[in-house]
């Protein structure tokens, strides 16, 4: 391993990424194949040389994703999508985290099959964006910045330095780079088994086919010639049906009701 890097706090933050994500990958492949599932991290296509392709995942317009991970039924139909995310600062939720909520909505109008997203997200995460990714449906397991700071201080590993104390991050990934493999693999580990309970409570869950599927409930998007756009959302298809029959919906679309631009934001508590 290369000690002698331009940037080594970015560095020693994708190292640590990158393990979390195989111990996770591990995790979840014994995990899925354990009940009849696969789990992927590549595609099951290969190129010419007979490697492996990126795991590509296509909306409705042709546009590729790609997608860290799925976990797919004996037909190979995806059924969990799964993304996994280090950050160290927030200054950058808001490009990783707007990505999840773009691919993964857009995968799923394409793949009918798709029951569930999981984002696993270490580092630091500020309420904003978790309220973000939650709102477009995608269930989120959270490593916090702090617990990896914990994790690396049983290393000697000082990993919460400031932004521009460059000589600290010099030495932190040097401490890193000294250590074996297999100490590096259980960094990963460790930060896996934070969440492994509840995230294997979840996916066990998800793919438990003996529930009865049903229809859970109703989206309604009304779009006016004029460009406005109002969503509602009903607990049944009755209610949605009865809805769509009121004479008063073509007043739907009076805006006295809509925020303006002196409302406030919505608040979100800090989770970590």
């Amino acid at each position: 391993m290369n000690t002698d890097i331009q940037n080594p706090g970015s560095a020693l933050g994708e190292a640590i990424g990158a393990e979390m994500e195989k111990a996770l990958n591990v995790f979840l492949t014994n995990l899925a194949e354990s009940i009849g599932y696969h789990f992927l991290s590549k595609s099951p296509l290969k190129n010419k040389d007979g490697m492996q392709k990126k795991l590509l995942m296509y909306d409705n317009f042709g546009t590729a994703y790609n997608i860290d991970a799925v976990i797919a039924n004996e037909s190979m139909q995806p059924i969990i999508l799964i993304e996994s995310k280090y950050i160290r600062y927030k200054k950058h939720n808001r490009d990783k985290g707007s990505w999840v909520c773009t691919a993964h909505p857009a995968v799923r109008r394409r793949y009918a099959s798709i029951r569930s997203s999981i984002a696993v997200l270490a580092g630091n995460w500020s309420s904003s964006s978790l309220a973000m990714m939650k709102s477009y449906d995608i269930n989120i397991f959270l490593i916090p910045f702090r617990k990896i700071c914990d994790l690396l201080s049983e290393y000697d590993i000082e990993f919460d330095w400031d932004e521009k104390d460059r000589s600290t991050a010099i030495k932190s990934w040097h401490k890193y780079s000294s250590l074996s493999e297999i100490q590096k693999a259980n960094i990963g580990v460790e930060m896996v088994n934070t969440i492994e309970s509840e995230l294997k409570k979840l996916v066990l869950s998800i793919l438990d086919d003996t529930i009865q599927r049903e229809i859970d409930n109703v989206l309604i998007e009304l779009r006016s010639n004029l460009g406005e756009v109002k969503v509602y959302e009903f607990a049944s298809i009755e209610k949605a049906v009865a809805f769509l029959n009121t004479a008063e919906l073509n007043g739907i679309f009076i805006i006295g009701d809509s925020l303006t631009l002196f409302d406030p934001s919505p608040i979100f508590e800090d989770n970590n």
